[in-house]
């Protein structure tokens, strides 16, 4: 999920005197934040009689890319283990970080040592249809989220999304998944 810095959701607003109107924002040239930030998310819906789901969720700082899936897959694994869980089922779309040979590649191996070794959780992925985004049971939260953490009348800076994209879920701030640099490639002279 991608949280702007600059565009606003749609959204419907009552005041008592003048109508709320949502202000197109633009940002410095010397302004240093990102225009958006990058975040995972998991759903954890509740299966007791509690019945309170459960958002976990893993801000990023550059793109979701591969690398940055897999140390998600990765956190996600070790929570449930934690928590006693045997399987996570992962509803996800087709984004090209998902399906992934790097990311396949990880679950095979990944769910091959939590079987042989009898410890750990096992990852499902289970992909959506192409075009169908709304069939993940996730889509409804990040909306009202959005809405929720949206300024009418001015541009919230980088930490302000931040504290408001967690406070929103209700979950603690974990570090941020960093995208690993590319290596540079030195010319060869010949």
């Amino acid at each position: 999920m991608w949280w702007s810095r600059l565009a606003a959701p749609n959204l419907h607003a009552w005041t008592p005197d003048q109508p709320l109107r949502l202000v197109d924002q633009t940002v410095a040239k010397t302004d240093p934040d990102p225009k958006a930030i990058a975040c995972y998310g998991l759903l954890i819906q509740a299966c007791d009689e509690q019945g309170t789901d459960q958002v976990w969720l893993r801000l990023v700082k550059g793109r979701p890319v591969s690398a940055v899936t897999t140390a998600f897959l990765k956190w996600c694994a070790e929570r449930a283990a934690a928590q006693g869980k045997r399987f996570l089922v992962m509803v996800w779309d087709n984004a090209s970080w998902h399906v992934s040979r790097e990311v396949h590649t990880w679950l095979k191996q990944h769910n091959r040592q939590v079987v042989l070794s009898g410890r750990g959780c096992r990852i499902i992925p289970s992909f959506l249809p192409v075009k169908s985004p709304w069939l993940n049971p996730i889509e409804p939260k990040w909306l009202h989220a959005k809405r929720r953490i949206v300024e009418p009348d001015r541009l919230l800076t980088a930490a302000e999304l931040r504290r408001r994209v967690v406070e929103a879920f209700d979950c603690t701030h974990e570090p941020d998944l960093i995208q690993p640099k590319k290596p540079v490639r030195s010319k060869k002279v010949a």
